[in-house]
């Protein structure tokens, strides 16, 4: 009898969300790649994919144009669906084993220096709940590294203003203990001293709900293009700029990983390229014969 693939897209989604604890966010995108696959594959019975199908399924992307991220992360999921299904008795072999994924081009993170970090915080009119809020946002952002979707769940009792500490959940829903500088502190009791609502959220909107990741993202293009900072910065950049600065000023590699929550510091060691771009200008500006 043939397979129901959505029914076992279903089975792999729960397995993701119980077992391996992966947030809503990724078991989202997993579940529209592999419906996406589905598709492709129209009448084809899932226990007749072989490597040759999935070459040709990696090959409908590339003429779709797709970079070979994204292609990577289409086929990290079907590795990872296969591998369920052969663990599982359900397939008598896994066609993921004799597949690889194009070369991803390397990108370097892009950054703000420490100046333009400033001029970004203090641009900020400090003046009312909302502007105090914004403050908040980014002097958080620069001061702890965490992710848009750690800052957007934070809640008044993650922090600790006593011994200068935040609780964050990460990917995987895997908390971790951040440490947060003055500055940040001092932001966010100014804006919760202002706030008339007292929900547990830290930042709100002004309808006194948890603030949106777009919303957050809106409020830090509005003050890129106010500071007059180069374009393409999200809240993204704050987080790249942080581990650059720290890596900048000494800080070793193990510690930046754990204040990231990276699970691999291979993930970390990108941050490595950009302070050695750094070197070789300072390099060639300083060295006679250079």
């Amino acid at each position: 009898m043939a397979i129901d693939f959505q029914h076992y897209i279903d089975k792999f989604i729960r397995y993701l969300e119980i077992e391996k604890n992966y947030s809503l966010h990724t078991c989202l995108n997993y579940s529209l790649d592999l419906k996406e696959f589905k598709n492709f594959l129209k009448d084809t019975p899932l226990e007749s994919v072989d490597h040759l199908i999935l070459r040709r399924y990696l090959a409908e992307l590339k003429q779709k144009n797709l970079k070979s991220r994204s292609i990577n992360r289409k086929l990290s999921c079907l590795r990872s669906f296969f591998k369920f299904l052969f663990r599982e008795g359900y397939i008598k072999y896994n066609p993921c084993s004799l597949i690889s994924g194009p070369k991803q081009e390397k990108h370097l993170p892009s950054f703000l220096t420490e100046e333009e970090v400033i001029r970004l915080i203090e641009i900020v009119p400090v003046k009312d709940e909302w502007s105090l809020r914004d403050r908040a946002i980014l002097e958080t952002f620069y001061s702890t590294g965490m992710r848009i979707s750690e800052l957007v769940g934070l809640d008044t009792s993650d922090i600790d203003f006593i011994s200068g500490t935040v609780k964050v959940k990460g990917k995987g829903k895997k908390e971790r203990l951040l440490p947060i500088g003055d500055k940040a502190l001092e932001a966010i009791k100014d804006y919760l001293a202002k706030r008339k609502n007292k929900e547990e959220a830290v930042f709100l909107n002004k309808f006194g709900r948890r603030i949106s990741s777009r919303a957050v993202r809106d409020i830090v293009h509005k003050y890129v293009r106010v500071a007059s900072l180069k374009s393409g910065i999200s809240p993204h950049t704050l987080r790249h700029s942080f581990a650059t600065h720290l890596l900048e000023r000494g800080a070793d590699l193990r510690s930046v990983q754990e204040l990231l929550g990276h699970t691999n510091i291979s993930t970390t060691q990108v941050y490595t390229h950009l302070t050695t771009e750094k070197l070789k200008q300072v390099y060639q500006k300083a060295h006679p014969r250079a």
